[in-house]
């Protein structure tokens, strides 16, 4: 554990919550450290917590009831986080996640490749080349920030974002990419879509990922696209998952 890490800043955020943050990175390393003082927070305090939720460096606790005394949970927060400890989470999985980088999905992706001067196609090796770490879930329901980024595709967001984006969206902005779940506004550089289901509100539980996940896009032709989206309205589609060693 980097020493830094025992002393984040504890903050009370509204009446029934408080913010945990550490410095402002993406690193690895702090995403296990974090989920693992979130398995114990929930742990000591379940009965307590509404919900729980982590970013790439912050925890944030929503307590079910006001919160009386600030301080002396702080310490408690406090006392949980400097505690010597090996993480203990269960093996992350690799996902495979099909992508069709097709013209008809890939709306920006010849933007894209004219912008970093590179092949449409170098675009979508560098692309599916990574495996990706889900750090965590947030923008609409099962929407991944994900980390491993090549450095080669960092590019801006729309200057004007689109009123409406399609489900399975893939996408690239800032250093980051990412997978529309659902129809929406947004404002990323859009390269192809996914064809399977992120989240399902009535499944238990209702996201496909977890944060600590691993995921590997793979290039699929507009073919196989069609047939895992039918598969995958029919329900008898599950992606390829395998234990990340």
């Amino acid at each position: 554990m980097k020493e830094n890490w025992k002393n984040p800043q504890i903050i009370r955020f509204g009446e029934y919550g408080i913010l945990i943050s550490w410095k402002a990175e993406i690193d690895q390393k702090l995403l296990y450290f974090i989920l693992s003082k979130k398995n114990k927070i929930i742990n000591s305090i379940h009965k307590e917590i509404l919900y729980i939720n982590n970013t790439y460096n912050s925890i944030l606790i929503r307590y079910k009831h006001t919160i009386k005394n600030f301080y002396s949970e702080k310490l408690h927060l406090k006392q949980l986080i400097s505690e010597e400890e090996s993480p203990s989470l269960p093996a992350p999985r690799l996902i495979h996640v099909p992508v069709c980088y097709a013209d008809e999905f890939a709306w920006d992706l010849k933007k894209v490749a004219a912008q970093k001067n590179m092949p449409e196609q170098e675009i979508i090796e560098r692309h599916t080349r990574p495996i990706y770490t889900v750090y965590f879930m947030g923008f609409l329901p099962g929407f991944l920030y994900l980390g491993g980024l090549d450095d080669r595709l960092k590019i801006s967001r729309k200057k004007e974002p689109r009123t409406k984006v399609e489900k399975g969206a893939v996408g690239l902005a800032e250093n980051q990419t990412g997978i529309y779940p659902q129809k929406s506004p947004g404002g990323w550089q859009i390269i192809g879509n996914c064809p399977i289901e992120l989240f399902k509100k009535n499944n238990h539980p209702p996201g496909l990922f977890s944060a600590g996940d691993r995921l590997k896009f793979e290039a699929v032709s507009r073919k196989k696209y069609k047939q895992i989206k039918e598969k995958v309205k029919q329900g008898n589609f599950s992606p390829k998952t395998t234990a990340y060693l």
